[in-house]
């Protein structure tokens, strides 16, 4: 791995979403059927205004004692950590780790292109260690 590469190298660039208005249960019924951790909380007009993850409904539904018709926004991340798309892995994985998160959206011209997350990182070294492994 290249800690001095661009994130885009490892970003997902398919960003998978839910509205505010959405419940909880919605937004678990999309991350259990595109096997994700995270979602994306965007406006009607495409602008993201959140960040949902399984720890959100954890610590902010379940715990509590939310019922599951409980609107995202209401448990929602509304304070997005974002990273410029010109970032380098290694200054990513730093935000990540100085501010104890796992998920980190990627932005570019003032838009939100995609996302990264610890999860990429396994995957990449996984993805390195096959084709190391595979040309011995």
């Amino acid at each position: 791995m290249d800690l001095k590469a661009p994130i885009k190298v490892y970003m997902k660039k398919k960003l998978i979403g839910v509205k505010p208005e959405d419940t909880v249960k919605r937004a678990g019924e999309i991350m259990a059927e595109f096997d994700i951790g995270s979602l994306v909380v965007v406006d009607d007009e495409g602008n993201v205004v959140g960040f949902l993850t399984k720890g959100d409904i954890i610590k902010r539904l379940v715990i509590p004692g939310l019922p599951n018709t409980t609107p995202v926004r209401e448990i929602m991340t509304k304070d997005l950590v974002t990273v410029p798309s010109t970032a380098t892995l290694g200054e990513v994985l730093d935000v990540l780790s100085k501010k104890g998160i796992k998920h980190v959206l990627i932005e570019e011209g003032g838009k939100i292109v995609g996302i990264f997350s610890i999860s990429d990182l396994l995957e990449a070294s996984r993805r390195k260690l096959e084709t190391a492994i595979a040309t011995e």
